[in-house]
């Protein structure tokens, strides 16, 4: 339950900031990186780069990392992620902010504990 309410008070301080977006689902994310390329439907497949932490800094994910990148169908991540990726053009790089409902909610999962906000720096590098 601490970390519901202290994700909900990260996201409305976040909102606050320059150069952040707030989508009706609760989604922020800031363009880092405009790319020229195609957008993504939820049936596309893609190839990404990404960093995901905790609001607290800790990492849980990281394609980077791996120095490996990630593909997968659009529809088929978290909700978070299919919402942001169809409004991103390939060659973009965003920040997202991710409720944890639009993640992985009062589950959690591996690493990431309950009602966990998600922040990911994610590259879409092609649309498959």
């Amino acid at each position: 339950e601490a970390a519901a309410g202290e994700g909900l008070a990260f996201l409305a301080e976040n909102a606050k900031r320059d150069g952040i977006t707030t989508l009706a689902s609760g989604l922020q994310f800031e363009v880092l990186t405009q790319g020229e390329g195609a957008k993504p439907s939820r049936e596309d497949q893609v190839r990404t780069h990404y960093h995901g932490t905790l609001i607290d800094g800790t990492v849980f994910d990281s394609s980077y990392e791996r120095g490996q990148p990630a593909e997968f169908p659009v529809g088929g991540v978290i909700a978070g992620w299919t919402e942001a990726l169809q409004l991103m053009n390939a060659g973009s790089k965003w920040r997202l902010y991710v409720p944890s409902e639009l993640a992985y909610g009062a589950q959690g999962v591996g690493s990431i504990p309950p009602h966990s906000v998600l922040v990911f720096d994610v590259e879409l590098l092609d649309v498959l």
